[in-house]
C-alpha cells in the first residue's frame, strides 16, 4: 500500500483507493465505458477483469470506447461473456473479432483521428459516463501521469461525468515527463496545431483532471501484456530492401534531404521488419511521426540511427518492452507520446511531409487497396490510423505478401472486395515480389505495373490474362474491368478454398 501511497500524490484523494470488484460495481448497464489503452499497452487491466466477472452472474452489456486495441483484460475478458454492445474505434482481439463478425458487437470501425471528436460531439450515443484510466502516478493537484500510450485519454477524461484511475504500480515512474498531452477545440474554435518537427512539445506532460472528477483510484499490478513479434522472415526482408532502395533514388532525385522526411509506420510483423531494415541501411539521423514504437524503432535508437519518435504508444514485444524499461533513462530522450488526434493528425502529417508505411490484406491491380475485411465480409481488425496517413502522406507506401493462405490466395487481385484506401491514395505497392511505383500513372499503366511487379508468379498470368480480356471488352476504358468476374477469385476462394 505505501506505493499506492508515494504515487497519489495528492493526500485527499487516498480516501477513494478502493478493490477493484467496488469501482466496478458503479458501472450499470448500457453506459458508455471509455478507457485507456492504445495497442495492449497502457490499457486497465484490474477493473475489466473485475467487472468481467460481474457479468458472468449478471449478464448486461456496456459500450466500450478506447484509443485503439487493448489487451486480454479488457477487450478478450468482456468479449468472453458478451458484455459489449457497441466497441469502437479499433481492436486485434480474437474472441471480440468472433463477436463482431457474429453480430454481437456493433463494431464502429473508424479512422482513429476522428474518434476524440466523434465521441465529444456525441456521435457514438451520448457522453462518457464513466472514463477508466491507467495511471503511473496522480499529482498533487489530482492530474493524471498516463504510462505507455496515450490514445484518447485526455479526450475521454475530460468528456467523463466521473473518472476510475488504475494507479498501476508495475508501470516505472521514470515515464512521468514522456507525454506530451494536448486536446484542441472543436470547430469552429479549433487553432492550427503548431507542430512543425517530430520533438515539437505542444501540451502538458500530465492529463488535466479536475480531482473531484475521480471517483475511485485502484490499484492494479498487472503489466502490459504486449504481442510478440514474429522473426523477421525473409519476404519482410525483400520489402525492407525494396523501401530502402526507393527511398535512396528519392534522396538521389533532390526530392527528400538526406535523412528522408519523417517515418510512419503501421502495427505489426512486417511494419516492424520494415522499420528493422532501416538499422542495415546507410541512412541515419532519422525521424518518426507516428502511432506506435515497435521493436524496429528502438533498434534504431540503439543503432544511432533515430533521432527522435512521436508516437502515441508504446507497443514493443514483450522482450522490447523489458528492453524499453531497462533502459528508460535513454530512450525516453528520444521519445513522447501524444493523445491520438495528434500523433495521427492528417493537418500535422500533410505539414511535415510523413513517408506512410502500412500493411494491406489485399491490393488489386489499380491499386485500390483493403486493409479490413477478409474475403470482403468479415472483419479482421480495423483501419486503424493507416486512413490518417495514407490521405495526407508526402508518400504512401502499402505493403503486403504476395499470397496469403500457403499460397492458396492471392493478395493481387482483379479487384478488392472492400476498400479502404482507393487508388488516389496509394502511391506504392511492395510485396517480396518487388516495388510498383504509382506515381503519375494512369489505372491502365498501374495495372501493367502492379501485374509485373508484385504479382507471385502463380497468379501473375492469370491477372493478366484478366485485365487484358477487360481492356478489350471495355474498349481500353479507364479502368477496365468485367463485371461478371472482377470478384470471382473471391468467389472461387470461398467455393474451393483456392483462388488457383
Amino acid at each position: 500500500m505505501i506505493d499506492i501511497l508515494d504515487r497519489v500524490r495528492n493526500k485527499e484523494l487516498r480516501s477513494k483507493i478502493v478493490s477493484a470488484e467496488e469501482a466496478a460495481a458503479y458501472i450499470k448497464p448500457g453506459m458508455n465505458v471509455a478507457t485507456s489503452g492504445f495497442t495492449p499497452s497502457g490499457y486497465v487491466k484490474a477493473v475489466p477483469t473485475a467487472l468481467a466477472k460481474r457479468m458472468e452472474k449478471e449478464p448486461f452489456k456496456i459500450n466500450l470506447w478506447t484509443g485503439a486495441s487493448t489487451g486480454a483484460e479488457e477487450d478478450g475478458a468482456l468479449a468472453k461473456v458478451n458484455g459489449i454492445a457497441k466497441r469502437m474505434p479499433y481492436q486485434t482481439n480474437k474472441e471480440l473479432r468472433n463477436r463482431v463478425n457474429s453480430g454481437d458487437v456493433d463494431y464502429i470501425d473508424m479512422h482513429l483521428s476522428e474518434s476524440a471528436q466523434f465521441a465529444r460531439y456525441g456521435y457514438m450515443g451520448g457522453s462518457v459516463d464513466v472514463a477508466i484510466v491507467e495511471a503511473c502516478a496522480i499529482t498533487e493537484e489530482g492530474n493524471i501521469i498516463p504510462t505507455t500510450s496515450m490514445g484518447n485519454t485526455a479526450s475521454f477524461v475530460q468528456q467523463a461525468d466521473v473518472v476510475i484511475v488504475e494507479v498501476n504500480v508495475t508501470q516505472p515512474l521514470e515515464l512521468e515527463g514522456m507525454h506530451d498531452v494536448y486536446v484542441p477545440l472543436d470547430p469552429p474554435h479549433r487553432l492550427p496545431i503548431p507542430i512543425v518537427k517530430p520533438n515539437d512539445r505542444i501540451g502538458t506532460p500530465y492529463i488535466p483532471c479536475n480531482p473531484e472528477k475521480i471517483k475511485f483510484i485502484v490499484p492494479c499490478d498487472i503489466k502490459d501484456h504486449t504481442r510478440p513479434l514474429g522473426e523477421i522472415d525473409d519476404n519482410s526482408k525483400h520489402m525492407s530492401h525494396f523501401i530502402t532502395d526507393l527511398l535512396n533514388n528519392e534522396i538521389k532525385e533532390g526530392r527528400m534531404p538526406a535523412n528522408l522526411l519523417p517515418l510512419q509506420s503501421g502495427v505489426g510483423n512486417v511494419a516492424n521488419a520494415v522499420i528493422h531494415g532501416f538499422v542495415e541501411s546507410d541512412l541515419k539521423d532519422l525521424s518518426v511521426y507516428t502511432e506506435v514504437i515497435q521493436d524496429g524503432m528502438l533498434d534504431l535508437i540503439d543503432a544511432g540511427k533515430l533521432s527522435f519518435a512521436s508516437g502515441t504508444a508504446l507497443s514493443p514485444s514483450p522482450e522490447g518492452l523489458d528492453r524499453f524499461y531497462r533502459n528508460i533513462k535513454e530512450y525516453r530522450k528520444h521519445l513522447v507520446l501524444r493523445p491520438e488526434e495528434i500523433s495521427n493528425s492528417p493537418e500535422v502529417a500533410r505539414r511535415i511531409g510523413v513517408i506512410a508505411m502500412n500493411t494491406a490484406i489485399e491490393c488489386d491491380i489499380y491499386g485500390n487497396v483493403n486493409s479490413t475485411h477478409i474475403m470482403g465480409t468479415k472483419m479482421m481488425n480495423g483501419i486503424g490510423g493507416s486512413g490518417d496517413f495514407a490521405r495526407n502522406a508526402y508518400l504512401t507506401i502499402f505493403c503486403t505478401g504476395s499470397t496469403a493462405k500457403d499460397g492458396k490466395i492471392s493478395s493481387i487481385v482483379p479487384f478488392c472486395s472492400h476498400i479502404d484506401h482507393t487508388e488516389h491514395d496509394v502511391d506504392v505497392i511492395v510485396t517480396e515480389q518487388g516495388l510498383a511505383d504509382l506515381r503519375g500513372l494512369s489505372p491502365r499503366k498501374r495495372a501493367k505495373q502492379i501485374i509485373e511487379h508484385c504479382a507471385h508468379p502463380d497468379f501473375k498470368p492469370m491477372l493478366l490474362d484478366y485485365f487484358e480480356r477487360a481492356d478489350s471488352a471495355t474498349k481500353h476504358a479507364q479502368t477496365p474491368h468485367l463485371l461478371n468476374e472482377a470478384l470471382s477469385w473471391h468467389q472461387k476462394f470461398v467455393e474451393t478454398g483456392s483462388m488457383k
